[in-house]
């Protein structure tokens, strides 16, 4: 049997005063699609952070591809999307060459885009529906156009483990399909993946088992939660993670 893409075992992890993870067990197995969910300040972030070991833990451990997180070297097999964050920093660059820098990692900068990466480049545009901007200064972008472009560059290294935090946030219907799309073709190629969600929508199919924290702990590991009856509308996906039965839930807070 193979090691777990993702290996967390009684994390916790403080920032400044306060304890932000208390004793989280997380294993995710490979080719698995995870949805990690809960309410704002809940923890799913710096449970995300922390797996990528860019907060550091106070306890606990944590390994990627059965390699203990210290000694871990093979970033080129990881893709990771923060929330909110900018696709340049502020230095001028195009769609398509913040796209295609995710094509570098792990190889000599000066090799020459070769046809296949140019093709890479326009799928992943493609799929989060920035094909026809690939000419366009970032810098110019919606954040959420801004967004999606920083999916694409993680979605053109067609990584091994797959991390992606509030990936639809700000992006249009059209778009989030598209990149649902997308994804599912990862997911088949044997992806790992891993999605800090608030609602499942319209990844909700792909999402094989859930992790819903409350202030810093599990209190949920298992089927994705089902939507409250009143939200079974078509157009209304929002999930619940406080809706959990505390009396069925042997992870629960009491």
């Amino acid at each position: 049997m193979s090691e777990p893409a993702i290996g967390v075992s009684g994390a916790r992890v403080h920032l400044g005063q306060q304890l932000v993870l208390d004793e989280v067990s997380v294993v995710v197995a490979r080719g698995e699609v995870v949805a990690l969910l809960g309410a704002n300040g809940s923890g799913k972030s710096t449970l995300v952070r922390a797996a990528l070991g860019l907060v550091p833990t106070t306890s606990g451990s944590v390994a990627l591809l059965g390699t203990p997180l210290g000694q871990f070297r093979a970033w080129e097999r990881i893709g990771y999307v923060p929330q909110r964050v900018s696709a340049t920093g502020g230095v001028p660059a195009t769609v398509g060459e913040v796209v295609g820098s995710g094509r570098l990692t792990g190889r000599t900068w000066w090799r020459r885009t070769s046809p296949d990466d140019r093709a890479q480049i326009q799928h992943a545009m493609d799929a989060v529906g920035l094909g026809d901007l690939a000419g366009r200064s970032v810098n110019d972008l919606s954040g959420g156009q801004q967004q999606r472009v920083l999916i694409a560059r993680a979605l053109v290294r067609q990584p091994q483990v797959l991390f992606l935090d509030e990936p639809t946030a700000g992006v249009d219907r059209a778009s989030q399909d598209a990149f649902a799309e997308a994804l599912r073709q990862l997911v088949h190629r044997g992806t790992t993946v891993v999605l800090v969600l608030h609602e499942l929508g319209v990844l909700g199919d792909l999402v094989q088992r859930s992790v819903v924290l409350r202030a810093g702990r599990v209190v949920h590991d298992g089927a994705p939660p089902p939507a409250r009856p009143m939200h079974a509308a078509p157009d209304h996906d929002h999930v619940h993670p406080h809706a959990f039965d505390r009396r069925s839930s042997r992870e629960l807070l009491p």
